[in-house]
């Protein structure tokens, strides 16, 4: 059952910033839609953001992260934090044991007596051993944990979309949030904790450096801190460069992206050929990506003229924190030992700081893209129906009869989200055990979504739909889609086996030399899809996808026939069938139709097609108009009614009449058609 919603990539997103302080130059659009990736879609809110605001917001996104990390691995993550704590104390430790060393070595005492350093020295070579080891460790958990962490993050995801409510996949608005959600937002939480960890580490190395250069000598804090001022400023002015970078390509990063897609996949591959497209479309991204080029070029530049200046910068500040430590040095303010671990601190707090900055960045950042995530699952987790959660309420919902005498449908009403006119408007019709009903209409009558509320794919917005006197609404929707079998007009050709695309995973893999499942095989001959698999190297075992080794396609008509053969491998009390003939002959359809009413003996059929010939046998016919049920009754009473079912039925009637004698390919169907109308 086809509902069309707009696809994610051609939906138009909504605004998300208002204020616009930059107006990138722009190469023109050439009429292409208007789609902002997703990986770009924080950037203009990156560009307005101070340190302020990034100082105040990094530690909830810190918080989050720890938070993820905590549910992915505990043990992993306890020990990535830890193991940094830990070779931060021995930073801390071997430049304090440095002084031991200097002082010895800087000693008057003859050089025998220097011998007194080696126990020092062997002190700095173990903290420095220990510390490496440390990190190493401290690497290693984190490189276990971050695997864990998309694993997470991508079940929940997954978990979630698969349970919301159908009418979300309808939603422009939902599925621009999955789109950002599934992309940069779902690919930026090990990011987020990768960062986070090297926010902590940078710190760590920061504290250790302080509190080195503090116990030394308190005037010998403040120094260091002139150093990191010129590196700190030109990080984050050359990170801001890239921001504003990347918020300038948006337009043309999108249209080579869609260029690409126009150019490999192969869909498109035939029309590229037929219409002599390839030089277009290679000008078009070679204008583009020379674009690109100047744009990167020119940033480059500025980015180098920036780091020149903060290292500039930092040169200017380290000499005057050595000409200070000369001064306390001459003053006798400081020893020679104490001045030369003083410098090794200061380039070691150096060294942590730019890496701080360079995370506190980065952290941000990713963390911005994974509150769109975040707020993505909080949405979607709340369209989830509350009868399909398994709660503690679950044995207070309604059951279901493993069969059914009558399914009820009353004064149903149904709007799409976003929509202006409802699809349906106080429906009401009857379906009884064994019959074969058929709805017909005109496109967007509500044929489909009617079918779709009745199989408790959709909750109506008001009305009811009863099987046997318990209403859906009360029962999980899973034990609905258990007494359903589908066969539609729009079906997935899965990546799959032919034997997996009738049995959709109901149906195990046969052992080696055994027989295929009887039911399967029935399911198979009574729709057809037995002489396609005929014709497959591997039979059942044949992957129906050419993009993998041994792979085979089917043409459209073969894809129907094992559509069919899935909707009866799945013995359900009702059988729906919406447009199940779209993609075949008339002699195929014709035939189609008999299999469906010869496998439908004693089930319920429900019938939705616009080949009237096929409906003609139907024990009740609804005929709906703009959402509303205007005809019921047999065929023959339709058409003594003269009402839009007759006008709709003769029209096809003499298109029939007209075509066949010149065509031949109308088929039974249609001569049948044809002669009554005549």
């Amino acid at each position: 059952m086809g509902t069309r919603r707009r696809s994610p990539r051609t939906s138009r997103p909504r605004r998300t910033f208002r204020r616009r302080r930059h107006r990138p130059e722009a190469v023109p659009d050439q009429g292409f839609p208007e789609v902002i990736l997703t990986w770009h879609a924080k950037d203009r809110e990156l560009t307005e953001t101070g340190m302020a605001t990034i100082a105040r917001r990094l530690p909830s996104m810190i918080v989050q992260a720890a938070g993820l990390a905590w549910r992915a691995s505990r043990a992993d993550a306890l020990a990535t934090v830890s193991l940094n704590i830990a070779a931060g104390f021995f930073t801390a430790f071997w430049l304090l044991a440095t002084t031991g060393v200097l002082t010895a070595l800087f000693s008057e005492a003859p050089t025998p007596s220097r011998v007194d350093a080696l126990p020092s020295l062997a002190m700095v070579a173990g903290a420095v051993a220990l510390r490496a080891g440390l990190l190493a460790g401290a690497g290693w958990a984190q490189s276990r944990l971050e695997p864990q962490v998309e694993r997470l993050v991508e079940l929940r995801l997954y978990e979630t979309t698969t349970a919301v409510d159908l009418t979300a996949l309808d939603d422009s608005d939902f599925l621009d949030d999955l789109k950002r959600a599934e992309g940069r937002g779902m690919m930026s939480a090990p990011q987020v904790v990768r960062h986070a960890v090297d926010v902590l580490t940078g710190l760590i190395g920061m504290v250790a450096a302080a509190g080195t250069l503090g116990v030394l000598h308190p005037i010998l804090l403040p120094l260091l801190l002139l150093t990191a001022v010129p590196e700190g400023w030109a990080s984050v002015r050359s990170a801001r460069m890239r921001y504003l970078m990347m918020l300038s390509l948006i337009g043309v990063t999108r249209r080579k992206w869609i260029l690409s897609d126009l150019m490999v996949e192969r869909r498109h591959a035939a029309e590229v050929r037929s219409f002599t497209m390839r030089r277009f479309l290679l000008d078009q991204y070679d204008r583009s990506a020379s674009h690109q080029r100047r744009v990167e070029l020119d940033v480059a530049r500025r980015q180098t003229v920036v780091k020149v200046t903060g290292d500039v910068g930092k040169g200017v500040a380290t000499a005057l924190v050595y000409v200070a430590l000369g001064v306390m040095l001459w003053k006798g303010a400081v020893p020679l030992a104490v001045a030369g671990t003083a410098v090794l601190a200061i380039r070691s707090g150096q060294s942590s700081l730019a890496n701080l900055v360079f995370a506190v960045n980065r952290c941000y950042e990713e963390g911005l893209y994974f509150g769109d995530y975040l707020a993505f699952c909080e949405a979607a987790e709340r369209r989830i129906p509350r009868r399909a959660l398994p709660a503690a309420a679950a044995a207070r919902r309604a059951r279901l009869p493993d069969d059914f005498g009558l399914i009820s449908v009353r004064d149903v009403e149904f709007t799409y989200p976003g929509a202006e006119t409802p699809s349906l408007r106080g429906v009401s019709l009857d379906l009884r055990k064994g019959e074969v009903v058929a709805l017909v209409g005109e496109n967007g009558s509500g044929k489909t979504t009617l079918a779709k509320i009745m199989a408790g794919l959709y909750d109506p917005d008001a009305g009811e739909v009863r099987w046997d006197g318990v209403p859906l609404a009360e029962v999980d929707p899973a034990e609905v889609w258990e007494r359903v079998a589908v066969i539609a007009q729009e079906y997935t050709h899965w990546p799959m086996t032919a034997r997996q695309n009738i049995t959709m995973g109901r149906g195990g893999e046969p052992a080696e030399g055994g027989d295929e499942d009887p039911a399967m095989l029935g399911a198979a001959r009574a729709s057809g899809a037995d002489e396609v698999v005929a014709g497959l190297a591997l039979g059942y075992g044949t992957l129906l996808d050419r993009r993998f080794k041994g792979g085979a396609e089917l043409s459209g008509g073969q894809w129907q026939r094992l559509a069919v053969a899935r909707g009866f491998y799945r013995d359900a009390p009702l059988l729906i069938c919406d447009e199940p003939t779209a993609a075949l002959d008339a002699r195929a359809e014709h035939q189609l139709f008999e299999r469906i009413r010869t496998h439908a003996d004693g089930r319920t059929v429900l019938l939705i097609t616009h080949r009237l010939a096929s409906v003609r046998y139907a024990d009740r016919i609804y005929v709906l108009e703009h959402g509303e049920v205007i005809e019921e009754g047999g065929h023959a009473a339709l058409m003594a009614r003269g009402g839009l079912y007759a006008d709709l039925y003769s029209l096809q009637a003499s298109a029939y009449g007209a075509a066949g004698p010149r065509t031949g390919a109308a088929g039974p169907a249609a001569d049948g058609l044809a002669a009554e109308a005549g």
